[in-house]
This record gives C-alpha cells, sequence and structure tokens, in this order.
C-alpha cells in the first residue's frame, strides 16, 4: 500500500505533466491551427517563419541579460574569503577518468572530420563525447575532493540516464511550438532508430551538468561567495504557487500563436511549473534555501549548464549530425552556432536540470 506521502507527490507528477504538454496544445487548437505539424515524427517539416535580425530587440535583451548576471559576477570578483580555512587534499585522478579523456579525444577527432573508415558510424559522435566529459568531470571531483557522484552514490547516478531522455525529450516537444532548433545529418533513417539515438544522447544532459554542479561545488570561492548572500523572504507561498501555474500555463497555450515573442518559455516554463505546483501544494522546493541566504542552488547548477553549454555548442559546430538554429529577432553574432543571447537560455535551464532532479532526490545538492 503506497504512503500518503508517495501518493501526493505521484499525483504532484501527474500534474506537472498535464500542465506542460497539454497547455500548449490549447493554444493551437484555440486559434484554430492544423495539429498535424506539431505532432509530426520524426519533426522535419519547417512551418515557421521567424521574424529576421532586429537590434532594436537584441540590443535591450542584452543588456537586460548583463544586469541579471552582474550583481553576481561582482560578487564573485570581490568576495573575500576566509583565509584561515586550509586548503583541501588533492586526490589521485582516478584510471577511469583517464579513460575519459583518451575517449573525448578520439571522438572529437572523429566528430569533426570525415574519415573513410569511420563513415558508416559517423553520426554516432554525440553519446561517446559526453560519456567521456562525464567520466572526466566526475574524476576532477574525485581528485579534488575524494569522491564524486559516479563514485558515491551509483545507482542514483544511473538513473539520471533514462531520467534525462524523457527530460530532454520534453523540449523536443515544446521547440515543435517555435523551432528554435532542427537538426540536420540524421535523414534517411526510420522513426525507430531516430527514437533509440535521440534517446541515448538526451540521456546525458543530466549526469553532465548534475557532475559539473558537483564539481564547481569543490571550489572554495565559488561556493562560499553565494553561501551566505541576500536572504529573501518569501510569504504567501500557496499564492505566489498558484500565480506561476496560472500565468505560465497562460503563456504556454500561447506558445504556436506568438512563436517569435514567446519563444523563451521553452526554457523556463518548466521550471515554474515545477515549482509552482510545489508552492502552491505546501511542498519543499530547492530555492528554499534562497530565503537564508544560500544562493548556491541557484548559482552552481546555472553557471554548470552554462559550461556543458559551451561544450554542447563546440561539439556540435562542425559534427556531421548537428542541430542549427532558427532564433527570431537575435540570430547574429554567433558563438558556434548558437547566437550570443542564446547563451543565457542556459543559466534557467541549468534551474531546471536540479528541479528535475529534486522530483527524484531533493538531497543531491546538499554536498559537503
Amino acid at each position: 500500500m503506497q504512503s500518503p506521502d508517495r501518493e501526493l507527490k505521484v499525483i504532484h507528477y501527474a500534474w506537472i505533466v498535464a500542465f506542460l504538454c497539454i497547455s500548449p496544445l490549447f493554444g493551437v487548437l484555440f486559434v484554430d491551427l492544423p495539429l498535424t505539424p506539431y505532432l509530426e515524427f520524426p519533426p522535419t517539416t519547417k512551418y515557421i517563419i521567424h521574424a529576421p535580425f532586429n537590434l532594436q530587440v537584441f540590443f535591450p535583451l542584452t543588456l537586460f541579460v548583463a544586469a541579471v548576471c552582474f550583481p553576481f559576477l561582482y560578487r564573485l570578483i570581490t568576495y573575500r574569503a576566509d583565509q584561515r580555512i586550509t586548503i583541501k587534499s588533492i586526490y589521485p585522478f582516478p584510471s577511469w577518468g583517464q579513460l575519459g579523456i583518451a575517449v573525448v579525444a578520439i571522438f572529437w577527432v572523429l566528430a569533426w572530420n570525415r574519415y573513410a573508415f569511420f563513415q558508416p558510424l559517423q553520426r554516432y559522435t554525440f553519446f561517446p563525447l559526453w560519456a567521456g566529459y562525464i567520466l572526466v568531470i566526475n574524476g576532477l571531483t574525485c581528485m579534488r575532493k575524494g569522491t564524486c557522484l559516479l563514485r558515491s552514490n551509483p545507482r542514483f547516478f544511473l538513473v539520471l540516464f533514462p531520467t534525462s531522455a524523457l527530460f530532454w525529450w520534453y523540449f523536443e516537444y515544446l521547440n515543435r511550438f517555435v523551432q528554435n532548433w532542427y537538426y540536420l545529418g540524421g535523414e534517411n533513417i526510420s522513426a525507430a532508430e531516430y527514437v533509440i539515438h535521440a534517446s541515448i544522447c538526451f540521456s546525458t544532459v543530466l549526469p553532465a551538468v548534475l557532475s559539473t554542479h558537483e564539481y564547481l561545488g569543490t571550489f572554495r570561492r565559488l561556493a562560499c561567495a553565494f553561501a551566505d548572500w541576500h536572504p529573501i523572504p518569501i510569504t504567501g507561498k500557496r499564492g505566489i504557487g498558484m500565480l506561476l501555474l496560472a500565468g505560465t500555463v497562460l503563456s504556454l497555450a500561447a506558445l504556436a500563436v506568438f512563436p517569435d515573442y514567446l519563444f523563451p518559455l521553452v526554457w523556463i516554463s518548466p521550471l515554474l511549473v515545477i515549482v509552482g505546483i510545489q508552492l502552491a501544494a505546501g511542498q519543499p522546493t530547492f530555492f528554499d534555501d534562497v530565503q537564508k541566504g544560500n544562493w548556491q542552488p541557484v548559482v552552481l547548477p546555472a553557471l554548470a549548464a552554462l559550461i556543458c553549454g559551451f561544450f554542447w555548442e563546440m561539439w556540435n559546430w562542425k559534427s556531421l549530425a548537428h542541430w542549427e538554429y532558427s532564433v527570431p529577432f537575435v540570430h547574429r553574432f554567433q558563438i558556434f552556432a548558437m547566437p550570443f543571447p542564446g547563451y543565457a537560455g542556459y543559466l534557467p535551464f541549468g534551474l531546471e536540470c536540479v528541479a528535475a532532479v529534486f522530483l527524484i532526490n531533493g538531497q543531491f545538492w546538499k554536498m559537503d
């Protein structure tokens, strides 16, 4: 027999899935658009023509992102750590971390070149690259603190892979309503092969971000600078949760109607729905520590996703099977294929990663 807490958690999951999946479809039906393009699989048809680059949008948006990030960067630069804190020991770099370096080096070369002997497997370099990265980043964490997610909690670490696949498939679903990215180099494959290959690739997202998050937590200056900062007391949590839910659901319903204006919702709506339901139900969220002045649960995952984002974009750049972008108003000044302001999307994405993990294990990021 399920416990009341377990039943409540199942109900929360059901509401989260319902709000996130059904809301965008309501907008399509409301304005009497055909559903077929949005549900096409594999997704190959381009049916949204985006607005061209507009400096009057690009410049204010860039300034806004800079203004949001500035206080955190200023805090990190000006923070004075306690010099009495002893420096952590350096532990041996594990052999499996060395294996990860070799895997990354080999498949980086294979991904960016077109060797005749490798041609049948050319489109399958994504997973080995990121499996290698995950081994390397866990090895670096081990070297700094003697343990890591892979070693200390292997069962939870393995659960992250299938969870990650489901997690990213939802972003693929949301992208059908805005079409900000599309894939090339994977043509002429069956739907089954598409699902299998894509799911294997998507399975690396959460392990990579969460492992990088843990590694960043080993840097004392970075961790301590935000462990005791500005507390933000939050009252009326249930009311805030209901407002978040109502606003996000309505915005998601309008996603297909105004894709050029609401596309940033792809990166923030899952977070708002998850946190909104938790607040409305009186449940804990990963933002709770911010009320006490501990900003680590916000800063570290955001920075971890940004770091992973750099590697995602770099390794994608010259790979055969890759994605390209079509972002309204700001599609210029690319770093690799991503328009410069687009990297800001990785910051809330990092928070969504830990919000998703919080649904599995709320204690994960309470690290030493």
